[in-house]
């Protein structure tokens, strides 16, 4: 009988369908079937060795709360595999939305998350912030929990392996060869996820919250993409055309093929061409090595609605454009398509949430910097000053969206757009990650300029990950009074025109292993940052550190 390799992972719901994603250890069809008779299953699919399926549930009532299993056979039969016989958790569940409105809806977002070591073992980041969510759901639940769970960047760190992992690496293959203790194939990938979701906790809840995903650098190295240069350093390398694919791929299978809605399954193409061949590897490469060589060939960015609530997750990785005088965060495709997103509809949306895993307010210091560095970069200063820009930029990883002045300007215009207008949204928000803390900021624009709705940045970071002291000081000192002063002295060396905007943290910063989570209802807006932190006699719990409204 086919086994559960990992999973199931929830991940797209509506009122009526859901998506449910699952690795088996053989070809077989996977099935989903729900206690009040929906259900939906699938053929799975071949890459490298590896099957997998994402399997449409139709059928849901809206409104309701429904616990679902999943079995695995063919024709000979199918036996259940989840829940497990040993199972400590309360049964999966699929929530599906009423649809009327009436309902408040729980976002919540974070990044940066290394997996959690064994039970039992020494935690030397503490508690990890996903992990103590999901106890806090299974001691009650029907108490209130996320609607959804955006991960914004990080899921798995491909350039800084554990020590169990970097023991796996060591008894496959010699670590004294590049790229050593780093991941180099798709098969090192899935020890990266098995690592990750097969933590029991994290496994529940991701079997029981539907989940929204995106990469950031560590997804794929450190400093992905951050310059031409540096591309070009990296594509010398004999090793890395192998990793930069399999990251492409693994991405594709474990993280973004649950994004798309069930329509857009339906219709996608290189999930047809896998589906279609008894070994789909050459299919999904191809797609790999076409979306490494032109952005424009692939998106990762997508849509997704809740009700009168927008999502767009959007790409800041591999749809660059990296060319020194033309750099931009997004190429004129997925910025035209992030446009048309944001504007469609104006009227039917209450709030936008813009997911982008680098933040796009930071402290003035950095931002200024930042922009200076861009502009040494681009020789503004002469060949030396370029030279050293560029080492600074990968030293400093100074490349959020204010190391691209003009997409820096382009998004801030848009959130302006979108948040205009006699129908416009109650809120604007950007939900960002990356700098390992926490933090509110809210930008002003000039008398008589600005938009109707409420425009803010909110940043949770990590989940699961160090805090550096370095990040600590460097982050209050960047948004002091003098941070401040200092950064637009690097400004005025770069020659760098200030931004059309102003803005000021309103809340943080906070560090910690964290959690984010808005709560919105009609045209309403309530935040709430809670951190995961260990109590005397060693439990383990999360704690409200900040709630405000934000309307």
């Amino acid at each position: 009988m086919a086994r559960l390799r990992l999973g199931p992972l929830l991940r797209y719901v509506d009122g009526s369908a859901a998506t449910v994603w699952v690795e088996t250890d053989r070809p077989c069809t996977a099935e989903v079937r729900c206690a009040d008779g929906a259900g939906g299953s699938a053929h799975t699919f071949q890459i490298a060795g590896h099957h997998y399926a994402l399997i449409p549930v139709t059928g849901l009532t809206p409104g309701t709360e429904t616990a679902y299993e999943v079995r695995l056979g063919g024709a000979d039969g199918m036996g259940a595999v989840w829940p497990t016989p040993d199972a400590r958790f309360p049964a999966s569940t699929i929530r599906t939305p009423a649809g009327d409105g009436a309902d408040a809806l729980r976002v919540t977002f974070g990044s940066c998350r290394w997996a959690a070591p064994p039970s039992g073992e020494h935690d030397p980041v503490g508690p990890d912030a996903l992990d103590t969510l999901a106890a806090r759901i299974a001691a009650d639940p029907a108490a209130e929990r996320p609607d959804v769970l955006l991960l914004l960047g990080d899921q798995v760190y491909a350039d800084q392996t554990s020590k169990a992992t970097r023991r796996w690496l060591a008894a496959r293959r010699d670590l004294a060869d590049a790229p050593g203790a780093q991941v180099a194939d798709y098969e090192e990938y899935t020890h990266l996820y098995y690592e990750s979701w097969l933590d029991p906790e994290v496994r529940w809840l991701l079997s029981t919250v539907p989940s929204c995903m995106i990469f950031d650098d560590h997804d794929v190295i450190d400093d992905w993409n951050t310059s031409a240069a540096w591309l070009a350093e990296m594509r010398a390398t004999p090793w890395w055309r192998e990793r930069v694919l399999s990251g492409l791929m693994s991405y594709w299978v474990y993280q973004h093929l649950g994004n798309l809605r069930p329509e857009e399954l339906a219709s996608d193409a290189v999930h047809a061409a896998v589906c279609a061949t008894p070994d789909g590897t050459d299919a999904l490469r191809a797609f790999a090595a076409a979306a490494d060589a032109n952005p424009t060939s692939a998106r990762w960015s997508y849509r997704r609605d809740f009700g009168r609530v927008r999502l767009l997750m959007v790409d800041t990785r591999a749809a660059r454009v990296l060319t020194e005088g033309e750099r931009a965060m997004l190429d004129p495709e997925e910025a035209r398509w992030l446009r048309e997103q944001a504007l469609d509809g104006a009227g039917g949306v209450d709030h936008l949430l813009v997911g982008t895993s680098l933040p796009w307010l930071l402290p003035h210091l950095i931002h200024d910097a930042e922009g200076w560095n861009a502009a040494l970069c681009r020789g503004e200063r002469g060949a030396r000053w370029a030279r050293f820009g560029e080492n600074l930029r990968r030293r400093s990883d100074l490349e959020h969206w204010s190391a691209f002045p003009p997409s820096f300007e382009a998004l801030t215009s848009l959130l302006a757009e979108a948040g205009s207008g006699g129908e416009a949204p109650a809120t604007v928000c950007v939900l960002s990650g990356d700098v390992h803390h926490a933090y509110v900021a809210e930008p002003s624009w000039p008398p008589d300029s600005g938009p109707d709705a409420r425009v803010l940045q909110l940043t949770c970071s990590p989940v699961h990950n160090s805090i550096p002291t370095s990040i600590k000081l460097g982050f209050r000192f960047g948004w002091s009074r003098v941070g401040r002063a200092l950064g637009r002295r690097f400004a005025r060396h770069g020659g760098v025109t200030q931004a059309g905007i102003d803005w000021r943290r309103t809340g943080g910063p906070w560090f910690g292993n964290q959690l984010m989570t808005l709560t919105l209802h009609g045209r309403s807006a309530r935040l709430r940052l809670d951190q995961a932190r260990t109590a005397r006699g060693g439990a383990v719990r999360l704690e409200t550190t900040e709630e405000r409204d934000l309307t």
